[in-house]
């Protein structure tokens, strides 16, 4: 028994023993893995800091690379600029007296333009073997060769698809501008397929020149998408990455591609820039492709600044709006494209006021001055296949409600619309009219209270109280029976928004894009209208919202219901569906309002357009948008008033729709007349106002001293209300008010105020509260929805149920 028990208490004491050293093992152990977890937390970040330090070796490296590429690049630019143009000559010379490095530079080119005409003048000279042997040496270091290759056919890289003849003079264009160290502009007319010939540029610089990037693409967002879908279409194997997205999934991609250098291009926004320009001026790009590129035409615009900073060999801005005619606009662009010579605005505006002479001239100076950067061609020079748009003003009346509001927006500020206000408010206040009459041509329903309800329906008024959308709707049917397709434009949402109501009621299919749309959802309504065999008929679009970056050329009907101030807004969603692929006969419809501000709107474009047409033939280069002065906003408020306070009734016609488009081509023949009859200097010097001068006498004084004695619009007759209630009278005439008819609810309680550093009873506070829901319940005070805030913001029901359990303790609130 002894024996036994010794044995089991040897047994329990062996057993404890094990567990302690098991548990003692299981110590060390997780001492041992929390060692090594430190240790491995250690070695990651050690990991972390040798990569980044790799990365930013690597960025230093292109970065020095880059500097020696742009040095060899500036000698030829400067050998290339010096022997084009006098004027180059000239900033170069004022260069050359500000910086010594940039003296040392062109004195180089200077040589070697200058041994390059004794040797080519010479035929008996002969070199020397060593005068080879570095010759040879020399075009072995530089990355370009001696022959600037030409590309007769679609390049063997691009893929899917071949490239026109234009499109690859283009390519050889800009393979010229690289080989000679220049930046350059690509601003054919848009529809010719500039972001095909940029990616084959890029192929160009991959595969024959090795020189596979980095490169930025700048872009408008809604035309990300396009691009990277380009770029995978025509050229496959580039490794491209769209920089875009909220602030983790920016940083996710800046860690992961950018920064390892897991990329070839990097396409992203405007936006983008400015938020991610801490990372991206950490790169050495080759090449900075800007889109759109007129929206840096403002050196001091924050976008124009930051992508002044971003180091690149090269720039090419793109551009589908002819470039401004104005001087400081053009130095903006220069100095981008070559800032070490275009780095003074004042010798440049001094050069061409030196010049002297008349506006041709200096037109004639601002087209050789771009020549050799610029590269513009048009669709129905380079395009015969595709036939000629054919545009169309459709002239319609008023309704008697549009009639209604046009008089009472003109009475509402008469003092303005006179022109009997000082000239620092005059010309806001002149705007402000301008725009709401533009709105009651529009729809009468953009007006709060001018649509009948509530309850508010979608019904026949919704077509007859505005002519457009009488004439619209006629238009609408015919196009539908034909089977054409329209895109239908706006400046303003709220009218889609009243164009969507009117395509529901009439079911026709349609697809929207706004300002507010969002990019999937605007990628989603691209390709469900672009998709074979689609039963979409008319795409609703704002105009500046939808005229970038959209191809629909499965439409041919484009219908402008109002026009934009600025006649090239109009063009580029006019190009949207007149484009290269386009196999229809486009028409254009734009409609205008007759006897209203909207005939001058559309004068004062063709306007500016004839100046176009006019100044651009050799350059494309327009005269700059100057806003409307104070007199012109005057002459289109004033335009058809008189008839509108002469008849309320409505001028909408009952014609047929065959004969509203006939009227509306004549309409359209003479206004075209008028203007081509019109030369370079009349439309530089045409106002209003010149319009007052007749056989040689000057009309408008004649006018002023009218308009001093007489109102033009005179305000409108007191109208008196008969009241024959004494009651009424006596109250309205001693300023009394009724007797209340609800009895007054009592004023709450003075409660005690309770800081947090006093320590009332609790049950005093209960009390209190009590008391203030007591009160709220007799004011009969409902409870409102909070707004929501942080992660809550999409939790309806929580806030819901908060709402409800605070409007309970006031409903029992009792004392």
């Amino acid at each position: 028994m002894i024996s036994n028990d010794m044995s089991t208490s040897d047994e329990v004491i062996t057993t404890e023993a094990e567990n302690d050293q098991t548990s003692n093992t299981s110590d060390v152990e997780s001492d041992v893995s929390s060692t090594n977890s430190g240790e491995d937390k250690k070695a990651k970040l050690q990991r972390q800091r040798q990569e980044r330090k790799a990365q930013k070796q690597v960025l230093e490296q292109d970065a020095r690379k880059l500097n020696q590429n742009k040095i060899r690049d500036t000698a030829r630019r400067y050998q290339f600029l010096l022997g084009h143009l006098e004027l180059f000559s000239h900033f170069i010379d004022l260069k050359k007296t500000e910086d010594e490095d940039f003296k040392e530079l062109v004195e180089e080119s200077e040589k070697l333009n200058n041994s390059i005409k004794e040797s080519s003048g010479s035929r008996r000279h002969r070199k020397t073997e060593k005068e080879e042997d570095e010759e040879l040496l020399k075009d072995e270091a530089d990355e370009s060769p001696g022959v600037t290759q030409v590309f007769t056919e679609s390049p063997s890289f691009i893929k899917n698809g071949t490239m026109r003849d234009y499109q690859l003079q283009g390519l050889n264009w800009m393979i010229s501008l690289f080989e000679n160290g220049i930046n350059g502009i690509l601003a054919d007319e848009m529809g010719l397929g500039k972001t095909l010939q940029s990616i084959s540029f890029l192929g160009y610089l991959k595969y024959v020149r090795d020189i596979p990037g980095p490169h930025l693409v700048v872009a408008p967002k809604s035309t990300l998408h396009n691009w990277a879908k380009e770029f995978n279409m025509w050229i496959p194997d580039f490794h491209i990455v769209v920089l875009h997205g909220n602030k983790k999934e920016r940083a996710d991609i800046i860690s992961e591609r950018l920064m390892p250098k897991d990329f070839q291009v990097c396409i992203t926004s405007y936006e983008m820039c400015l938020i991610e320009k801490a990372a991206l001026k950490k790169f050495a790009f080759q090449y900075i492709i800007i889109d759109e590129a007129h929206r840096i035409k403002n050196e001091n615009s924050l976008l124009s600044q930051i992508v002044r900073i971003f180091k690149s060999r090269n720039r090419l801005l793109i551009t589908g709006t002819p470039l401004q005619n104005n001087l400081h606009e053009l130095w903006a662009l220069l100095n981008f494209l070559l800032p070490d010579v275009f780095s003074s605005s004042k010798d440049f505006d001094s050069w061409f006021n030196s010049q002297g002479g008349n506006q041709d001239n200096v037109v004639q100076q601002l087209h050789k001055v771009l020549r050799p950067f610029l590269l513009r061609r048009i669709k129905s020079d380079v395009e015969k296949s595709l036939l000629p748009k054919k545009e169309v003003n459709i002239y319609v009346g008023m309704t008697s409600m549009q009639k209604k509001w046009y008089q009472r927006i003109l009475e509402k500020d008469i003092a303005a619309v006179n022109g009997a206000v000082s000239k620092s408010e005059s010309k806001t206040r002149l705007l402000n009219i301008v725009m709401q009459l533009r709105k009651c041509c529009n729809h009468p329903y953009l007006f709060d209270g001018a649509e009948p309800g509530p309850p508010y329906t979608t019904d026949e008024h919704l077509v007859d109280n505005a002519g457009k959308m009488i004439v619209l709707d006629r238009l609408l049917k015919r196009l539908k029976s034909q089977g054409s397709r329209v895109l239908l434009f706006s400046q303003m949402s709220r009218v889609l928004d009243i164009l969507e109501d009117y395509c529901i009621f009439r079911d026709f299919e349609y697809c929207r894009i706004d300002g507010q749309t969002k990019q999937e959802d605007r990628i989603t309504a691209i390709d469900d209208f672009n998709a074979p065999g689609s039963s979409k008929f008319v795409f609703l679009l704002t105009t500046r919202a939808g005229g970038l970056g959209i191809n629909l050329t499965s439409a041919d009907i484009v219908i402008l219901y109002d026009s934009d101030w600025n006649p090239q807004v109009d063009l580029q969603a006019q190009d949207r569906a007149h484009r290269i692929g386009q196999t229809k006969q486009v028409y254009v419809f734009r409609f205008v309002t007759e006897n209203a501000i909207e005939e001058k709107v559309l004068e004062r474009a063709a306007q500016k357009l004839r100046l176009d047409q006019l100044v651009i033939q050799q350059g494309r280069l327009t005269q700059s948008q100057k806003a409307a002065t104070k007199g012109e906003l005057l002459t289109m408020i004033q335009h058809g008033a008189e008839n509108v306070f002469n008849s309320s009734d409505s001028t909408v016609t009952d014609d047929d729709i065959e004969s509203i488009l006939r009227r509306g081509e004549e309409k359209t023949a003479e206004l075209s007349k008028k203007y081509q009859s019109l030369g370079l200097d009349d439309l530089q010097n045409f106002t209003s106002e010149s319009a007052y001068q007749w056989q040689g006498e000057d009309w408008s004084s004649k006018r002023k001293g009218q308009t001093s004695r007489f109102s033009w619009i005179e305000p409108p007759k007191r109208e008196r209300k008969a009241n024959y209630a004494v009651d009424s009278y006596y109250r309205e005439a001693l300023r009394l008010t009724a007797k209340p008819t609800q009895p007054k609810v009592p004023r709450a309680p003075k409660q005690i105020v309770i800081n947090e550093f006093q320590f009332y009873p609790p049950r005093l506070i209960e009390l209190l509260k009590r008391e203030m829901y007591h009160q709220q319940k007799i004011a009969g005070y409902k409870v409102a929805l909070a707004e929501p805030q942080g992660e809550n913001e999409d939790d309806i029901e929580a806030r819901e149920r908060e709402r409800q359990e605070e409007q309970t303790k006031i409903d029992n609130g009792i004392i």
